[in-house]
């Protein structure tokens, strides 16, 4: 019996849609890493770095002897795109050397990692293989996107969604259900909405914020007026959210685990049924199906 062919620095990583991909680590952590609401990347063997071309390599070939017929390839950590064009290039080129039957190859995206790179350079990736990218947009509120030290506004996630887009890119969006608290609720929903509209993204999820390890770090930087939302202040913000909404063509989810309540539907076609759904929770949550208390998690 063969081991698996990669020796992974734990944890790792990847969103729900990869699941049956192959993760190929081409960077450790995150080069950021500042957000106070992540967790994901804080621990010390996680310290971001970029691996060595030899390692990825090395990588790369024992899978192709090990693993048959890899469709998918997700590069991880949380950060493949802070690296050099030419560098992503090489690294397309040796996966579809090694695995003839590659379909598409995916990464997660700091939007900041992407003012670097032009559209040209976009496509270029595209050509050679890049098809999606995962964008953590969280807020598109400067105030809320300030407190949590995203590192990024507004603009710098729509110049790098509108960069995607031109190249031909496929966009997948992350927004954080109750990041901005009771005092910034309506701000965040409002102009989350707006950029998701400015934007188009293909595919749009909403998680909800959490805690695990105490929000002693958040609260240090969202000050001292935060105070989370509860179940119905949750759905009331989901609820604005989409009505602020006009996309027509989006998949629109929130089935991640973080959530009480799961949406599933397109936007616009979906778009009302789906408030329905909130309604519904808001006005009789007995009557929902909701995610009970121990099922939900990161």
């Amino acid at each position: 019996m063969h081991s698996f062919p990669i020796d992974y620095i734990e944890p790792v990583f990847r969103p729900p849609s990869e699941a049956r991909s192959l993760i190929l680590p081409v960077t450790n952590g995150c080069s950021w890493n500042r957000c106070t609401f992540c967790e994901m990347y804080t621990q010390e063997q996680k310290k971001f770095r970029a691996r060595k071309p030899d390692d990825v390599r090395a990588d790369i070939e024992k899978a192709a002897r090990t693993l048959g017929g890899v469709r998918r390839v997700f590069l991880a950590d949380g950060d493949a795109m802070v690296l050099p064009t030419r560098r992503l290039l090489e690294i397309l080129g040796e996966l579809r050397a090694a695995f003839p039957d590659l379909q598409r190859v995916s990464s997660y995206c700091l939007p900041r990692n992407l003012a670097r790179k032009t559209v040209e350079e976009l496509a270029e990736l595209r050509a050679a293989g890049l098809q999606i990218l995962y964008v953590g947009m969280e807020s598109g509120d400067d105030e809320v996107l300030r407190r949590v030290n995203k590192g990024e506004t507004a603009e710098s996630t729509r110049s790098a969604l509108l960069k995607m887009r031109a190249a031909g890119i496929t966009s997948s969006v992350m927004v954080l259900n109750g990041l901005g608290g009771e005092v910034l609720s309506e701000q965040h929903a409002i102009n989350t909405a707006h950029l998701c509209n400015e934007t188009r993204p293909d595919y749009l999820s909403t998680l909800v914020v959490s805690f695990p390890q105490g929000e002693q770090r958040f609260r240090a930087g969202f000050g001292e007026d935060f105070v989370p939302l509860s179940q119905d202040g949750l759905f009331r913000e989901i609820r604005l959210f989409l009505e602020h909404l006009e996309l027509e063509r989006t998949v629109f989810r929130s089935d991640h685990a973080s959530n009480y309540l799961v949406l599933k539907g397109t936007l616009g076609r979906d778009k009302q049924r789906m408030l329905d759904e909130v309604n519904l929770a808001i006005a009789n949550p007995g009557a929902a199906a909701l995610r009970p208390e121990w099922m939900r998690g990161l």
